[in-house]
């Protein structure tokens, strides 16, 4: 198993703060993000996996989504751009989007940010 270095900025410095990172990791943090809002909804007892679509299983709105990339920046920095990864997808792939294609997506742009 490969493990990467996650290279999200510090606030206060800018520089690079260096973490293992895993899919497997990766689905854990978004999963703990996911349960945190979906918690003000009284839904904490859904299952999260890899194959967990956001809007069909979670019944997540748009508002969520931009929740949830907040998230994503606030744990990985700005190498992370959840906008910028639906803006290439079509409307019938962003409503069947599945956990597992954002956690894939967090991955790649980590592990490109810690090849530069």
């Amino acid at each position: 198993m490969t493990t990467v270095k996650q290279t999200a900025p510090s606030p206060a410095t800018e520089a690079p703060v260096e973490a293992p990172v895993e899919a497997p990791a990766v689905l854990a943090e978004i999963s703990g993000m996911l349960r945190t809002m979906l918690d003000e909804y009284g839904l904490d007892d859904i299952e999260i996996t890899m194959e967990t679509r956001f809007t069909e299983d979670l019944e997540l709105e748009s508002i969520d989504l931009v929740t949830l990339a907040g998230s994503l920046e606030a744990g990985y920095g700005r190498q992370v751009n959840f906008a910028e990864f639906v803006a290439d997808l079509e409307l019938e792939e962003i409503i069947d989007l599945t956990v597992g294609q954002l956690v894939e997506y967090v991955v790649r742009c980590v592990r490109a940010a810690g090849e530069r």
